[in-house]
């Protein structure tokens, strides 16, 4: 006998199944989470997935999860009746990395949410990573630079060491297209990205 068969990493992704979107098919989840008549601010976000050397990670898998601007997920255990769900906002999107590393999604500036004991978050976006090498998925979130009275008080947020939350901030530009928000994740190295633990 041989030995051990080596574990199985994730990826290659069967991308005709994940992202049919890029094949001309319709998919369960694209990068584009909305459609002009929902509520709330459009913005998009602008990214790029790099490993520790820096390099573009070009057969990435990035996965968002939010609640929309009133704060809700589009999830039957969110059954808040009092806060609107908004029937033409998905709140789950996917993007596949391109040759640089980079991705986008188009989606709705989301509202907060309650935290444990009922104390709000302040608004963010859940994100996975999936990656060439990688045995399991990583789990981050994605703040807002034009959140800083909200961030403050965010229990997660103010739970990562000060000196690293930047790596969990989008940046906010303005172009003329609306708001585009800078989010790049590092899966190692110096400005390694935080994750969270599932």
């Amino acid at each position: 006998m041989s030995g051990q068969t080596p574990s199985q990493t994730i990826g290659p992704f069967f991308a005709f199944g994940l992202t049919p979107e890029s094949y001309g098919k319709n998919g369960l989840a694209g990068n584009v989470l909305t459609d002009p008549s929902a509520k709330g601010e459009h913005i998009r976000i602008e990214g790029q997935l790099l490993d520790g050397a820096g390099q573009p990670v070009n057969d990435g898998l990035i996965e968002v999860w939010q609640a929309n601007t009133e704060g809700r997920y589009n999830h039957p255990e969110d059954d808040r009746e009092d806060v609107l769900l908004e029937e033409n906002f998905k709140g789950f999107g996917r993007a596949a990395t391109d040759e640089n590393g980079g991705f986008w999604f188009e989606t709705i500036k989301p509202g907060r949410v309650p935290g444990r004991g009922n104390s709000l978050q302040a608004p963010h976006i859940n994100v996975i990573v999936f990656a060439r090498g990688m045995l399991l998925h990583a789990y981050t979130r994605l703040y807002f630079s034009d959140e800083a009275d909200a961030n403050v008080i965010d229990v997660v947020l103010s739970s990562v060491k000060q000196s690293r939350r930047g790596t969990l901030i989008a940046e906010r530009e303005e172009r003329e297209a609306g708001a585009i928000y800078r989010f790049d994740i590092h899966l190692q190295g110096d400005a390694e990205t935080v994750f969270f633990d599932a």
